[in-house]
């Protein structure tokens, strides 16, 4: 929180007085503090392990769970002072003023949840008490819905005053975590309903299955990560053979996710076309290094080993499973609208989406990065080459989508490449991914 804009201090004191002044008008002579000792204690252990999600730095606090239990024990009152115990999370590498806004919109969000309760006609869960779903359970889910919205909206606020991040940024990952703090504030209606009976025992006994799930999303986080290192090693392989397509495969992906979600993909499909763009050229391993370091015009058996290159991509990825539609991108992004393309003179519609995407980004990659053959082409050429294309070579609409991500979100040109002083280095001097300097092949001994 070190270094925050004016605007974001005013935020976090505005966020903070307001929750104090709640706090301190609320009836809190008809508490119960019995309860409230019980779920503070449960509060703070949750709080203490939140569970890591598959969204950048993000992790939801398994006290959701607590502090929706309190929406319908404690009602609105309640649930404010308990989100207040967030101040003395046990999260110690949080500094003061984090804990301090922490602990402000939880005692927000439990107090909004609270009225809405109260509002939707609410109750707590009673021994022969007849229509839960009426009294319980549907105001509960309206108060759960609350709390989360409430809680992700000052998150969001503080982290955009701040500029730690986009609201395009935002919007895309507030899915997941609306899923991740809904899953766990459903805990809060399980304690609920098991306190009537059981009381303080109802919280030790739904640690349990709350820590089963915790562990089951710290095993999906693991899962990616190690998904994302076998992305990482496989293209490392790949640029190994040419010192000039160093980090090439990434920014392709990067402007594959920049097209994507410009033209309103699903974030499901954004991700499997990060994962494309990433293996868009694993083909390259089973092409001989001599074949893609050749300088001079390529016989028509070295040029048919380039034109297998997608295909070679499939074979070596396509047990991956968690790749997906990726594998159709990786097979078809050399395909051409005009059918002239490989490994399978697709045209058209026939060429699936991903492809398409693919072929954009990785065409402008190319003419923004130096070669061993001339030097990075301007953004300005590289657009110009792009619209020359568009219906012949790429689909138009894939085109302007990235024109218009790309004028909103800018493209970092990679710095030219440094070679090293210790070895020979054999480059080519052509490349089978710029439109603008197309490869040569000799027919008959005849370069054409």
């Amino acid at each position: 929180m070190r270094g925050l804009p004016l605007a974001a201090w005013v935020y976090v004191c505005g966020v903070v007085a307001l929750a104090a002044c709640l706090i301190a008008t609320a009836p809190l002579t008809a508490l119960d503090w019995r309860t409230l000792a019980v779920l503070a204690v449960l509060f703070l252990v949750c709080d203490s392990a939140p569970a890591r999600l598959n969204v950048a730095r993000a992790r939801v606090s398994l006290s959701f769970a607590a502090g929706l239990a309190a929406v319908v024990l404690l009602g609105p009152a309640g649930a404010a002072v308990l989100g207040a115990v967030a101040v003395v999370t046990g999260q110690r590498i949080f500094a003061p003023v984090k804990r301090l806004f922490n602990g402000a919109q939880f005692a927000l969000s439990g107090y909004t949840a609270g009225v809405v309760f109260d509002l939707l006609g609410g109750h707590r869960f009673e021994r022969g008490q007849g229509d839960w779903v009426v009294s319980v359970i549907g105001p509960f889910l309206g108060a759960l819905c609350v709390f989360v919205l409430v809680n992700l909206t000052l998150t969001a606020g503080i982290l955009l005053l701040a500029k730690q991040e986009t609201p395009r940024v935002l919007l895309r990952e507030s899915g997941q975590l609306a899923v991740g703090c809904l899953g766990y504030g459903m805990f809060g209606l399980l304690i609920a309903g098991l306190w009537p009976g059981i009381q303080a025992f109802a919280a030790v006994l739904v640690l349990l299955p709350l820590f089963i799930a915790r562990w089951a999303l710290e095993q999906a986080h693991a899962q990616q990560q190690a998904h994302a290192a076998t992305l990482a090693a496989l293209c490392q392989a790949v640029e190994t053979k040419d010192y000039y397509t160093r980090g090439h495969s990434e920014r392709v992906s990067r402007g594959s996710v920049m097209i994507a979600q410009e033209i309103g993909m699903r974030a499901d499909r954004v991700e499997a076309i990060r994962m494309a763009g990433m293996l868009h050229d694993v083909g390259k391993l089973g092409v001989p290094t001599k074949v893609l370091q050749k300088d001079g015009p390529m016989t028509e058996e070295e040029f048919a080993a380039i034109q297998l290159h997608p295909m070679r991509g499939l074979e070596i990825v396509r047990e991956i499973g968690f790749l997906d539609e990726a594998l159709a991108g990786i097979m078809h992004h050399h395909e051409k609208m005009n059918g002239r393309g490989y490994p399978m003179g697709l045209a058209g519609d026939e060429i699936p989406e991903f492809a398409r995407v693919i072929s954009v980004a990785d065409a402008f990659d190319a003419m923004t990065s130096t070669r061993a053959y001339r030097a990075a082409r301007s953004v300005e050429e590289a657009v110009q080459e792009l619209r020359a294309s568009a219906g012949d070579h790429f689909d138009p609409e894939i085109v302007e989508a990235f024109l218009r991500a790309l004028e909103r979100d800018g493209w970092e040109l990679p710095d030219p490449p440094v070679l090293p002083d210790d070895d020979v280095v054999e480059t080519t001097r052509q490349d089978h991914d710029d439109p603008s300097e197309p490869i040569r092949v000799a027919r008959d001994g005849v370069p054409r």
